[in-house]
């Protein structure tokens, strides 16, 4: 989760710090369990992991482009979407702080349930998915790759899916979260969540954004719509169509402002990147080892392919 950079990186630690200062009380107490080895609330739990997953995508990528890297489009992975709006001054970072306390809000109301990687392709995984629509069922999360899909769904729904998968020998884990992201068990709380984008200015993004709610760029009617960015906490990621439509028109350098190596790994997967039409430079490593060793690794390589960069 960054940690090692902060502190020591100027821009990184002031879009962190300025995220938590509109946070206000509750910002203080994130901070203290973001920096902590024993936080108060699990980091697994929704109301840390996804504004600590949103402050450190926006904070690295501030952190980019200040030192003269200029993004050309912007793709975020779930909240990571949010992240990529606030990089496109879709809203500011108070407007960016009020609205991830309402996602949050949102979720506190959601009964426990979570999420299975399943090495299988979509249409492989109809038999085991509730009907369309039901809140109580399991259903498409991700499409992360052709054979990488995520589903989600309540306690126990989950639980006989993972049964049956296991039964038919199709390979999965689960995801850490205790909550169902993307599917039809939100519905209640996007809705509750596009009421808390009340009072935030939204304007069209500075820097197009290949929406992974739709695998099409962000219209401009579409980004000053509450119910487009609250409704993607209850729909499917479409990770894959949108790398895939922005990986049509030519070829980029691949970014990864996050934690983790997770989507650097499936963007490699690409036949265009694997043609060499593309380069991916994630920021930080596969685990907690080796922050700043692989953060100014990154650097040195995004200045070799962007002569503007420092």
């Amino acid at each position: 989760m960054a940690t090692a950079l902060y502190g020591r990186e100027p821009v990184f630690t002031a879009a962190m710090d300025e995220f938590f200062e509109h946070l206000g009380a509750e910002g203080t107490r994130m901070r203290a369990d973001w920096l902590s080895s024993t936080p108060r609330v699990p980091m697994d739990d929704a109301s840390r992991a996804q504004p600590l997953l949103f402050a450190v995508g926006h904070a690295l990528a501030r952190d980019v482009m200040a030192r003269g890297v200029r993004p050309v489009a912007l793709l975020g992975h779930s909240v990571g979407e949010l992240a990529a709006a606030a990089v496109a001054d879709v809203f500011d970072l108070a407007g960016a702080a009020r609205v991830m306390s309402a996602r949050s809000a949102a979720m506190a109301e959601v009964s426990p349930g979570g999420l299975l990687a399943v090495a299988a392709a979509q249409d492989e995984l109809a038999p085991y998915l509730g009907p369309a629509g039901d809140p109580a069922g399991v259903a498409v999360a991700a499409v992360n790759a052709p054979r990488h899909t995520v589903l989600a769904g309540p306690e126990p729904a989950l639980r006989e899916v993972e049964r049956l998968l296991t039964q038919g020998r199709v390979p999965y884990r689960r995801v850490p979260s205790l909550q169902p992201f993307h599917c039809p068990a939100l519905d209640s709380a996007a809705r509750r969540f596009a009421a808390g984008f009340a009072g935030v200015p939204l304007r069209p993004p500075s820097v197009p954004i290949m929406s992974t709610r739709t695998a099409g760029i962000v219209r401009p009617g579409q980004a000053v719509d509450p119910a487009f960015w609250a409704g993607q906490l209850a729909g499917p990621v479409l990770f894959w169509p949108a790398l895939d439509a922005l990986l049509a028109d030519g070829g980029y350098t691949l970014v990864e402002a996050g934690p983790g190596q997770g989507l650097s790994m499936l963007a490699r997967r690409h036949p265009a990147v694997r043609r060499g039409r593309g380069a991916v430079i994630p920021l930080l490593p596969a685990d907690a080892e080796g922050t700043t060793r692989v953060w100014h690794e990154a650097l040195d390589r995004l200045a070799a392919h962007d002569p503007a960069a420092r």
